[in-house]
């Protein structure tokens, strides 16, 4: 990865003031959100969960007012049966569960929850990390996105992070690939927010998708970032969701290779797709805003494979 260790030390003096809320679709008691909040925390951002009480994977931007918690309780015992319909837990209130839809949760937590713990909204919303990849046509029914979608036409910058893992209770241990995605999804957010206002164009959300952790690909430093598109051009032209102008000029091509084609190709390459808010692809001059701010993180294919695309 591009991104040196010295650039790492520096960034979070440029963090520590940087408010995020976190949402996911696996719900709040999940170790992957978990985990990323002690990332974030670690690294110098003030972070607050408002997730769903249970899991809604899949639901993409349906919401619905919050009701009161059936007589299972919340996801993994996380709270009793019958518990309201929010809720948090007692010795860390920074964990916050809705019981609804990812996209209502989201919505909480910028609306409500951030007036309590920051006296106004946040600087940037995550989504994720979910477990399971949300790429092409399977983002746009991911209640990942939907929160991260939620959040952009909120007004707040949002990204969400999806990888290869599996729907683990916040009380196991921690997994190496738990902690690579966190501390990969701390570095993205660390480097968009190194600098002024804005994060993000209007109207847009990154995707990020990791790759599955395994030989070659077994280290944070191993991972490599590589800006795409959600959609391949020739795709899904009848619906409108690929858009036929050209791309940002990256790596020698006026055509950003799209993101499951690099997360599921050969070697270690974690993929950054600009999605807008109707979770299409975007124009060119909102792929380099992107690429501008994330360009310190931001490699090539190799050039085989990139011919290939």
């Amino acid at each position: 990865m591009l991104l040196s260790s010295l650039l790492l030390t520096a960034l979070p003096l440029a963090a520590n003031t940087i408010n995020v809320v976190q949402s996911n679709d696996d719900g709040w008691a999940m170790i992957n959100i978990r985990e990323l909040h002690r990332s974030l925390t670690d690294a110098g951002f003030s972070s607050i969960i408002s997730a769903p009480a249970d899991n809604k994977s899949g639901k993409g931007s349906k919401d619905a007012e919050p009701v009161q918690v059936g007589h299972k309780g919340c996801q993994f015992g996380s709270c009793p049966s019958f518990s309201p319909p929010y809720g948090n837990n007692a010795s860390e209130p920074q964990f916050n569960y809705v019981n609804s839809y990812p996209v209502t949760a989201m919505r909480h937590g910028i609306q409500n929850l951030s007036q309590t713990f920051f006296a106004g909204p946040p600087d940037i919303a995550l989504s994720g990390p979910n477990a399971g990849n949300n790429l092409r046509w399977a983002a746009r029914r991911s209640g990942t996105v939907g929160a991260a979608v939620e959040a952009a036409e909120l007004g707040v910058p949002a990204i969400a992070f999806s990888g290869p893992g599996h729907y683990r209770p916040w009380t196991d241990p921690v997994q190496p690939y738990m902690e690579i995605y966190s501390e990969l999804s701390t570095i993205v957010v660390e480097v968009l927010t190194n600098g002024s206002k804005p994060y993000l164009p209007d109207d847009t959300i990154l995707n990020v998708n990791y790759p599955h952790l395994q030989d070659v690909c077994e280290s944070v430093s191993d991972v490599n970032f590589v800006l795409t598109r959600v959609f391949p051009r020739w795709v899904f032209r009848f619906l409108d969701l690929s858009p036929r102008r050209d791309d940002v000029e990256m790596c020698g091509s006026k055509l950003l290779p799209d993101e499951q084609s690099v997360v599921r190709g050969k070697g270690c390459h974690a993929s950054i797709s600009v999605m807008s808010t109707k979770k299409k692809d975007v124009d060119a001059e909102k792929q380099r805003f992107v690429a501008d701010r994330l360009g310190s993180i931001l490699t090539c294919l190799p050039g085989k494979r990139r011919k290939g695309l």
